[in-house]
Formats: structure tokens, sequence, C-alpha cells
């Protein structure tokens, strides 16, 4: 690994009590490139802008997937991160579908560790606080050829997060508009995914809701997911969730829910949920709670769940009520290091002395 410290680092310049998530990023930044079929040097160097052409080739014909992880901070002042080896998998998962080359470890997990030592006081401790980590693959050949393409980057970046739904939110299913299709790239974390949500999300905006739940392409009859989110129905005392698909991200936050959920004893299916099932569970009173996950928000509660031009009210419960509340407080004390982690998810980042190449 080439080393290159900052020698003017901006740690001086970030506030832990006043910022804001996705807009301030930490001294340094992982970059590896691939080039003649195989990745190069890992470089863990100053953040910075790179010089880029209009015509590269991520820009024009979307070879793109990234990965969203965190490090944590306790009141000891150790740093963790979070089943780095999910995140591993599914980049090249990813990647794969995307016919862009394949991450090695080292690369991945080695670049993740060192950037996560060297930039461990932009950690912010505190409830809700965290690293927010951008891992991410991009195609840089200068070519306007309909193709593969032959040269591309990865890089890691960070930026300090906290909560990022401080409030429940109102959803709105879409009847009309898909996140996802058979066959598609819908399970990736293709960056194309995102910029196709956008409008139909501004839209349902429009109407006051801030999120989607997305529904299957083919009937709209089936929740899929929920605005960037794994999404959960509590009707009485069993909590439902999709299973995974071509269509479905298989979340990292979504599997640990559902593994403290069944740890706790709670009646958890993974099963299809049918939008009729949802609504007719409202109208007798028996849909307790309907929430989001992914490691941005954790968990996000929904208020409300638009339907057909009428505003399906869900209560606001307690954190002794709420299944969604406990199993997120759960993983936060897990990733804190508030409890013990009878998983082995939580990986303990040395604090290591890293010497310039």
């Amino acid at each position: 690994m080439i080393i290159q410290k900052s020698t003017n680092p901006r740690i001086s310049e970030f506030d832990p009590e006043n910022f804001s998530f996705g807009n301030m990023f930490s001294d340094h930044m992982v970059i590896c490139e691939y080039a003649d079929g195989k990745w190069g040097d890992v470089k863990l160097m100053p953040y910075g802008p790179l010089p880029f052409s209009p015509a590269m080739m991520a820009v024009n014909y979307g070879q793109a997937c990234f990965e969203g992880m965190k490090a944590y901070k306790d009141k000891d002042d150790q740093v963790f991160i979070f089943r780095p080896e999910k995140n591993f998998s599914r980049i090249n998962k990813s990647a794969s579908r995307l016919a862009m080359p394949e991450i090695p470890a080292e690369v991945f997990l080695e670049g993740l560790k060192a950037l996560v030592n060297l930039d461990r006081d932009w950690v912010p401790y505190g409830e809700g606080n965290s690293l927010y980590i951008r891992p991410l693959i991009f195609a840089t050949e200068e070519a306007l050829k309909a193709r593969i393409a032959n040269k591309y980057m990865f890089a890691i970046v960070a930026t300090p997060a906290k909560s990022y739904y401080a409030e429940p939110v109102s959803v709105k299913i879409s009847d009309y508009y898909s996140r996802a299709a058979n066959g598609g790239v819908g399970f990736a974390k293709a960056a194309g995914n995102y910029a196709a949500s956008f409008y139909p999300t501004k839209l349902a905006n429009e109407e006051g809701y801030e999120q989607i739940i997305w529904t299957d392409d083919s009937t709209h009859e089936y929740f899929e997911e929920s605005g960037t989110m794994n999404v959960f129905v509590r009707i009485n005392d069993t909590i439902y969730t999709p299973p995974t698909s071509e269509k479905i991200l298989d979340g990292v936050t979504r599997d640990s829910f559902i593994q403290l959920a069944q740890k706790r004893g709670i009646d958890l299916k993974v099963e299809p949920i049918s939008v009729k099932s949802v609504v007719e569970a409202h109208k007798n009173g028996s849909l307790k709670e309907v929430w989001g996950v992914g490691t941005a928000v954790v968990t996000t509660v929904f208020k409300a769940i638009g339907y057909e031009g009428e505003k399906l009210e869900l209560p606001i419960l307690t954190l002794e009520d709420s299944f969604a509340l406990t199993l997120q407080k759960d993983l936060v004390d897990l990733q804190t290091n508030v409890a013990e982690d009878p998983f082995g998810w939580r990986v303990l980042v040395e604090k290591k002395i890293l010497e310039t190449a």
C-alpha cells in the first residue's frame, strides 16, 4: 500500500455537534486503478478531486456501483466496522453483473481498515453518530463506444453521519413506477438504480410524501423495497419482509434485523407481502408497524402510507411497544460496543501507525 498523508488535515474544521450527512469528507481516500487486466497498487492519499474526461465511460454508459457501510466509536475511543465481509461480497456481485472486474479481498478490506484507522478522528462518538463509508467502482476509460470498458477505478471515501431521518415519515405505494424488473440489476447497488428512482420520488414529494414503497413491475400488487431501503411490515406480532430476488437488494441491515428478531424469539416470516394484505390489516386494526432499514438510515418508521388517494395513518409506538425500535436499539448497541456481539459482526479497527511509503 502506498500511503501519502495529508499535509493540510481538515479535522479541525469538523464540529461533531453541528454537521450534515454527506457534505463533508474525511482527510483521506483510497484509490486503486485497473488496467491491462489487473488491479494496480492501493493508494491511501489525501481526499480531493481527480482529473476525468466527459468521455469517461462510467458517465456515458453507467458502469458504476457502490457500497454503503459505517464505522462506529465506543466510549473508550475504540473504532469498529460492521460486517465488512458482506459489503465485500456484495460489491463484487454488483461488479460482476455490470461486467466490471471484481475487487481482490486485500484491496477492499485492507484499504478499508487503513482508511478508517488513519481517519479515526473523523468517527464521531454519540448516539446515532458514525462515519459513513462509500466504496465504489466505476469505468474510467475514455471512449465513446457502447461496450465493456478496459479501465476502472476503485475508491473509498468517508463522511461523518448522524440520524438520516430523525422523525417518522410518510410513504406512498407506487402503482405505476417500478424500481427494478426481473432480469435487471435491482439486486445490485448499481448507480443507475438510484438515478431512475429520483423522478418518481420527486412526484411523491410533491404530494406530501417523503418516500415511495416500490411494488413489483408486472402487477404492482406486492411490496419490494421502500426508497433505498428494505421494507418490513408488522401485522399483530408477526414481522414480514419480502425475500431477496433479482429485484430486491440483499441488505446487510435487513439480514441483521432478521437475525436479531430470531434471537429475540419474534415471529418473522420472509415471504411476499401483498398490498392488499397490508391495506386489509390497516382496516381491521392488525397493522402495527411498517418500516424501512438500510445502512444510512438504520431504521425509518413510517407514520402514514398513501394508497389510491387515501392516507393510511399508522400509530407511533414507544420503544417498549415497537419491534422496529427495539431491533434498532439491539443493532446499534451491538455496533457501538454497548452490547455483546454473539454473531461476530463487529470488527475492531486496530490503531496502527501508518508510515508514508
